[in-house]
């Protein structure tokens, strides 16, 4: 088994000053990676700021001999996605990882979603992923080398009641990585999704007590790391993390049926039993696949 270490690397983790992004800043500099810690200090919901909290892990690390420095820069806006990956560059000199780990919740029902929280939880998720991976990736690019890992959710993969804004921002992670894995594949970019259940500030008030234990933040941190590292191969993986336990999930096409003619209405409903099935999916990695697939017959 060779060991996964992070030395001459750099990496930047959003949301660090917490839960999961703590534990990835901390880990990650334990094996060597010099770590921007970004973290803008808001409350859970995306209020307010302060510098204390990426500041106490920048200490933390520095106490273990890790190197780190702080930003406090919002991941929702260009300037600070911009800023962000320009503190890396002009501290440490390049980057070469980045986790998009920052995370809000204004958890409501949809007929009671106002415009402002839809707008201010697709603001950190998927427009701050956007905001901080577009300079990185164009740096990346450059350098011939990349890992970026996208955090997205169980809520957004398959639904979780009075979360429609976050499951929305949540998949559309999902698409961004379908595409940049395509995009980044010539310059050994890899994409890819941590999918986490953990006890964090985000989710203190969704898990009972008791199970605090079970679903500790450091259980996401080694597959996350893996993702981040040189022996990592695959790109567009949604990996899950929860418990100890460790699952790849994909978006897969049922062999479906085929038409001669123009089909009815009617004729829809005979075959809907066909359609609905999944039985033999198959997994394509991009649209193209998918459409020739669509104009094979089935037999």
């Amino acid at each position: 088994m060779s060991k996964i270490d992070f030395k001459g690397r750099v990496a930047i983790v959003t949301g660090a000053g917490a839960g999961l992004g703590r534990d990835y800043a901390i880990e990650l500099a334990k094996r060597g990676a010099k770590v921007v810690v970004n973290d803008l200090g808001g409350s859970r919901d995306g209020m307010g700021s302060s510098d204390a909290a990426a500041n106490k892990v920048v200490e933390e690390i520095e106490a273990q001999n890790g190197e780190a420095i702080p930003n406090f820069d919002s991941v929702a806006t260009v300037e600070g996605g911009v800023n962000i990956v320009k503190t890396a560059i002009d501290v440490f000199g390049k980057v070469d990882i980045v986790i998009n780990n920052a995370g809000i919740l204004r958890d409501k029902t949809f007929h009671n979603m106002e415009p402002e929280s839809w707008d201010s939880i697709l603001a950190v998720h998927l427009r701050g992923a956007y905001c901080v991976s577009k300079p990185a990736f164009v740096h990346m690019r450059e350098k011939g080398y990349g890992r970026i890992v996208m955090t997205s959710s169980g809520a957004g993969l398959f639904g979780n009641f009075g979360q429609t804004n976050y499951s929305s921002a949540k998949m559309g992670l999902l698409g961004l990585t379908n595409t940049l894995k395509l995009e980044g594949a010539r310059y050994n970019i890899k994409v890819n999704v941590i999918v986490p259940a953990a006890m964090t500030r985000l989710t203190e008030d969704v898990f009972p007590p008791e199970m605090a234990k079970a679903f500790k933040a450091e259980y996401i941190t080694p597959a996350t790391l893996y993702l981040c590292s040189e022996q990592c191969r695959d790109s567009g993986a949604y990996i899950n993390a929860c418990a100890g336990y460790y699952s790849r999930s994909a978006i897969v096409t049922g062999p479906g049926t085929i038409f001669s003619e123009m089909p009815s209405p009617e004729q829809i409903s005979e075959r809907w039993d066909e359609i609905m099935s999944l039985d033999n999916a198959t997994y394509y990695d991009d649209i193209n696949k998918m459409t020739a697939a669509c104009l094979k017959p089935t037999g």
